[in-house]
Order: C-alpha cells, then sequence, then structure tokens
C-alpha cells in the first residue's frame, strides 16, 4: 500500500446523484449535468486524468469476487457461516450500533447550535449553488427508493402484528400496538439515517467545497492523517472500505428490489408462483439496461425516469391518502410522531438486552439491520449531498438534511402504513387479512397484496412494480459511477470499462444473496459491513471537529483583528510593531505583550475608574469626560 495518488489541481469536483438505501430518485444524470457546469477545465478530476489505482481497484475487486465465488458455489455453507457471522455482530455489537447512531444524531445537534454550524461549505462568501427549493427537491430525491416502497406498508404492519419483544410482553391493545408500530417505523427512517449520511456529507463536503480536494472519502480525514497519509496507504484503506461498503450496499438495495418487483409480477399472474429463477432474470434484464446507458452515455433518458419515478412516488401516494381513510391518517400521523419524538432516547438505545434469543432476533431483523445498512450506504449518499451543499452552512446543511427527509418519511409511512394497520383493524367488508393465520407476513408481497383491495388496485399494483423498477435502473446507474469514482480517487466521470465492470459486480452480488438466503442474507450482509464503517465514521466526526474548529478559531481571529482596528482608529491604541495585527491571528495575552511598557501603563490608566466613576484618558482634564471627541486622540 505504498503507491499513492499523484496530487492534483483544487477544485471543487462535482459528485454523482447518490441514493437513499434505497436507490437515488435524482439519478446520475443529474449529477453529470451539475459536474459539466461547475468542474475547472483544468481539473484532474474534471479532466478525466486519473487513472484506476491498484491499490484500491483490486484489493476491493478480489474481496467481491471471493464473495459472490464462494456464495455461488457453496450456497448452503455460505448461507450457514452467514448465520453465524450475523448470530455472533447481533450478540456482541447490537449495543455499539445503537449507540453509535445516536452518537452521530447528537454530533450533528451539537455542530448545528454551536459556532461551528455558522462555517460555510466553501468560500465565506459564497453563495448557496441551488436554490433553497431545488435543494429540498434534490434532498427529496435521495429520500426516496426501493426501501421505502418495500417497508412503506410492510414495516409497520410487520411491528403491528408482531411488536418488539419488550413491547410484546405488555400485551398491548390494537391501538398501542398501531401507535408503537409507526412510532418504531418513524425511528428506523428518522434521524439516525439521516444523521449517519449528514456526518459523512459535512465532513466531505468540507473538503471538496472549502478545501479543494477530489471527490474521494479518503479526503474527509486529511485534517486527521495529513495530506501525505491520505496520500499514501491509509488513504487507500479507507477507499477499499468505502468501495466495498458501496457495492455491498447498492447490492442489498437491489436484492430488495428484484424480490419485490417479482412478487408483484406473480401477485398479477404475469409468471407462476414458483417460478426461482424470475428474481435472476430481472437482475440480468436491469443489468442490461443500465449497461446500456454506461456505455452509450444515455443521459437525458435516466433525468427522465428519474422525474417520472418522483411523479409517480408522489402520485402513488396522494392517490392512497385520499381514497383511504383521510382523516384517520392524518390523526394517526400526528399521534405517532408525537409518540416517536417522546420515546426518541429510549427507544434509540433498546437493544432488547432483556430478551435474550428472541431480542437478539428482532435486532436482527430491524433494528441492528437498519443502522448497519444506513452505515454501508453513506459512502454513496454523503457524497450526493455534500455535492448538492456548496454554499451552505453547516447548520442550513444538517437542518435541511435531518429534518426534510424526516418528515417526508413520516407521512409516507404515515399514509402506507397507517392505510395497511387501518385495514387490518377495521376490516371492511370485502378485505381479506395480509396477515396469515400464523400471524405472519409475506415482506415481499404484503405492499402488493394491500393496495390490489384499493379502489384501482391493479393500476396501483403496476405503479409499485414501475417504482421499483425505475429505483433499480437509477441506482445501479449511479451506483456504478461513485463506485468508479472512488476507485480512480475522485475522477468525476471514470472511464467506461470500469462502470462496466462495478454494474456487473453489483448484479453479481445480488444474485449471491439470494442464492444464499434472500433477505436474511442481505440483512446479515448489510449488519456486517456497517461494523466497520461505524469506527471510520467516528474517526470522521473527530476530523470534521478538527476542522471546523480551525476554522472557527480564523473566522474569529479576523473577527478579532477587525475589532483591533477599529479600537486603533478610535482610541489610539495601538501596538508597537503593525505586523503583530496585520500578520494574522492573534491572541489577546500576545497583542498585550507586543505592546512597550508606556503603552501598557497608558491603557491601563485609561481602564481604571477616576473620582467620579468615570473612565477617563492620562492626560484628560477632570471636567473633560472620556468619550468627548478630545479624549479620543
Amino acid at each position: 500500500m505504498s503507491e499513492s495518488i499523484p496530487p492534483s489541481h483544487p477544485s471543487a469536483p462535482p459528485g454523482p446523484a447518490g441514493a437513499h438505501p434505497a436507490a437515488p430518485a435524482a439519478g446520475a444524470a443529474d449529477a453529470r449535468e451539475a459536474s459539466a457546469a461547475v468542474a475547472p477545465a483544468s481539473s484532474d478530476a474534471a479532466t478525466g486524468a486519473r487513472v484506476l489505482l491498484p491499490w484500491v481497484f483490486w484489493p476491493s475487486t478480489i474481496v467481491v469476487l471471493l464473495f459472490v465465488g464462494a456464495t455461488l458455489l457453496f450456497p448452503e455453507p455460505m448461507t450457514a457461516a452467514i448465520g453465524t457471522v450475523q448470530q455472533a455482530i447481533i450478540t456482541n455489537f447490537s449495543w455499539w450500533y445503537a449507540l453509535v447512531a445516536l452518537f452521530f444524531v447528537l454530533f450533528c445537534g451539537y455542530l448545528a447550535f454551536s459556532r461551528k454550524g455558522a462555517i460555510t461549505l466553501g468560500k465565506p462568501d459564497e453563495k448557496p449553488e441551488f436554490s433553497t427549493l431545488s435543494w429540498f427537491a434534490l434532498l427529496f430525491a435521495a429520500g426516496m427508493g426501493i426501501g421505502l416502497v418495500f417497508f412503506g406498508m410492510t414495516e409497520p404492519l410487520m411491528h403491528f402484528v408482531s411488536p418488539r419483544p419488550d413491547l410484546a410482553a405488555t400485551d398491548p391493545n390494537p391501538a398501542q400496538a398501531a401507535q408503537a408500530a409507526l412510532a418504531t417505523t418513524f425511528l428506523h427512517w428518522g434521524l439516525q439515517p439521516w444523521a449517519i449520511y449528514a456526518v459523512v456529507g459535512v465532513a466531505v463536503g468540507l473538503a471538496i467545497h472549502r478545501r479543494g480536494r477530489p471527490l474521494a472519502l479518503r479526503w474527509a480525514f486529511e485534517p486527521l492523517l495529513g495530506e501525505r497519509r491520505v496520500r499514501g496507504g491509509w488513504g487507500h484503506l479507507i477507499d477499499n472500505i468505502a468501495l466495498i461498503g458501496t457495492v455491498f450496499g447498492v447490492a442489498t438495495s437491489l436484492g430488495l428490489g428484484v424480490t419485490q418487483m417479482s412478487a408483484g409480477l406473480r401477485s398479477l399472474g404475469v409468471v407462476p408462483e414458483e417460478s426461482a429463477w424470475v428474481e435472476y432474470a430481472m437482475i440480468g434484464l436491469v443489468t442490461l439496461v443500465v449497461l446500456y446507458t454506461v456505455v452509450s452515455g444515455v443521459e437525458r433518458g435516466m433525468k427522465w425516469l428519474s422525474n417520472v419515478n418522483l411523479v409517480l412516488a408522489a402520485g402513488l401516494l396522494l392517490f392512497i391518502a385520499i381514497v383511504g381513510p383521510t382523516a384517520f391518517l392524518f390523526k394517526e400521523m400526528v399521534q405517532s410522531f408525537g409518540a416517536y419524538l417522546q420515546t426518541f432516547f429510549g427507544a434509540s438505545l433498546n437493544v432488547s438486552a432483556f430478551q435474550g434469543a428472541e431480542g437478539d432476533a428482532w435486532q436482527a431483523g430491524w433494528s441492528a439491520y437498519y443502522w448497519g445498512w444506513w452505515m454501508s450506504w453513506t459512502p454513496f449518499v454523503g457524497i450526493f449531498i455534500a455535492r448538492i451543499s456548496r454554499g451552505r452552512t453547516v447548520r442550513q446543511f444538517l437542518a435541511g438534511v435531518l429534518l426534510v427527509p424526516t418528515l417526508i418519511g413520516v407521512v409516507w409511512f404515515g399514509v402506507l402504513g397507517g392505510t395497511a394497520i387501518y385495514l387490518e383493524t377495521v376490516r371492511p367488508d370485502g378485505y381479506t387479512s395480509v396477515v396469515g393465520a400464523d400471524g405472519s407476513i409475506d415482506s415481499n408481497t404484503a405492499l402488493f397484496q394491500v393496495v390490489e383491495q384499493l379502489p384501482a388496485g391493479a393500476l396501483l399494483v403496476i405503479g409499485a412494480i414501475m417504482l421499483s423498477a425505475i429505483f433499480f435502473v437509477t441506482s445501479a446507474d449511479s451506483g456504478a459511477l461513485v463506485m468508479g469514482m472512488l476507485a480512480t480517487g475522485g475522477d468525476v466521470n471514470p472511464k467506461v470499462p470500469v462502470k462496466i465492470f462495478f454494474a456487473i459486480a453489483t448484479a453479481l452480488m445480488s444474485a449471491a444473496l439470494l442464492a444464499a438466503g434472500g433477505l436474511s442474507a442481505i440483512q446479515t450482509l448489510a449488519i456486517t459491513i456497517g461494523l466497520p464503517f461505524s469506527v471510520l465514521m467516528l474517526v470522521m466526526c473527530l476530523a470534521t471537529f478538527r476542522s471546523l474548529g480551525y476554522s472557527v478559531a480564523r473566522v474569529e481571529a479576523v473577527r478579532r483583528q477587525a475589532m483591533l482596528a477599529s479600537i486603533k482608529d478610535r482610541f489610539g491604541l495601538d501596538t508597537d510593531d503593525d505586523e503583530v495585527v496585520d500578520g494574522g491571528p492573534v491572541a489577546a495575552s500576545q497583542w498585550w505583550a507586543s505592546l512597550s511598557r508606556d503603552r501598557q501603563r497608558t491603557i491601563a490608566q485609561a481602564a481604571s475608574a477616576g473620582p467620579d466613576d468615570e473612565i477617563r484618558l492620562a492626560g484628560s482634564s477632570a471636567e473633560e469626560p472620556a468619550g468627548s471627541p478630545d479624549a479620543r486622540r
């Protein structure tokens, strides 16, 4: 790991359109258009001068291919091994995931409300690159994806039927179970995931916008490691972890997407119920579409698909809210959001410590899985939200990134999840329950089983399938772009063969996960990848703290310098050497030490109370107040 990255020209390199753990609605095309508009022509990253970094590309490639090969060749042993890893991590580290996820929320809160929140992601006088409305729209796009489609109705319904073990032990009535189900869902999709993304977004934003570094995760650690180490072995290690985590993270979302799309096709009767080949065929079909976009550079089509998906998502949400129990949805949304806020700290740190194996199993399927999943996606989403936030202060960035997507998630799950819970509790005429006789729910088909019983049900099923399919394509396309950037040290337009390789590698990883146990394997992989990355993120917090601390010191030094100049002009209080003030920031003690003894005595006398408790300058008459024009000589 001795090979280093060649120095690059400082620039403001743009990033890719990223995704929530579910794939970006704003596809890679949006990022590429913005890139072309702002990347300077002389930048190595912008001109594609960067080459593949062997110490990043090959280790990551070997790890990915070994995992895929072992899983496809030995599915049963790998399934057993995955289960063992999952049990070990949940048993020993579920507390760690809960603790660091909450810490990231508190860290973001500290940055937002401290003096560090006033620092700009860019030059001090730089204006935001996007308008507030456009910025919010991009954050909304980043927050929509396969995960929200997959879990929109399924998760609240599953929490309602099978509450967290400690809640189930209290034997809650249906109303209590429903409120707890939605509050738990809000926890998993609320402040924690976006704080996890914001930690990386702030660090990357400071590196690329304020220090002009290439668009690679390693540069977020520069304040701690220094430039030489970041360009060398330590930087390679960081980008390896980020690249492997991104491949696995994108693969988990794509795995969720194909399982749900195939379930939708089965519910429509398009394919037979017992057709194991459907998921693999869909992975292959979507991969061909992604390869076409990568090779041909069809970016307008990708942007059009992204915009269509936003309209589809909004249309689905509004239609269900209107034809469903509208008044009930708004009431439960407000009440459940209040329950989420009221129990936030307790629920955030609840790791089912007293529920034994049952508690561990619940954590593995829900909270610990989510915290690991979000962390595995941080290189992807963090780069995106950093890229679109140039010119905003840290405080504005954190407020927007944490609050806007959280509120969108509350509305999304409140409408979809609330509708499913209402139908299960009220059981209107003609409604068929999606809960089995044994209390089980098929997570792949629950969405389609519910919406097909609403007005225009078949149309809603088709729309949900289209949502998942388009999210699949846009996430795989922009995922290949991000992976190529990481493998080349920050090239915003990696060469086509590099993007082709990562598109195929991601597809193979998704297929391998399905072969190794489907959703269970996907969850285990997310939990596993999140563990090392959680450590990297804590180090990143320290680097960000140090970088912002230095920036605050510089800003306050400039203000102090201006204050001293003002005092000098107003009262004639000057140092014996102007270079002490004009040369840069100095502590008050240093400035004082630079004065001659006579000047120190004069200032001390001026600050002493006179006989009439009025501050007077030396040499002024008793009748002349210190604030008069003559006293300011």
